[in-house]
């Protein structure tokens, strides 16, 4: 009985260390994304729609 009490703590303590770990890298991700890729990607749709913008007013220049 012994036995199978110290296999169900350590089956018990291995899933909630996994589950732990993997919510511990998902976080770190998500804040990566949030710091990282998401201002990375909102500074080049704000390049995108400033080269839009200029190529309007040039076409609307030569237009006289």
């Amino acid at each position: 009985m012994a036995k199978k009490q110290k296999h169900l703590r350590f089956v018990k303590g291995f899933l909630f260390g996994s589950i732990t770990t993997a919510t511990a890298v998902y976080g770190a991700l998500h804040a990566f994304k949030k710091t990282v890729i998401e201002p990375e990607d909102a500074e080049n749709d704000r390049i995108e729609a400033n080269r839009r913008r200029a190529n309007r007013k040039s076409l609307q220049a030569h237009q006289g």
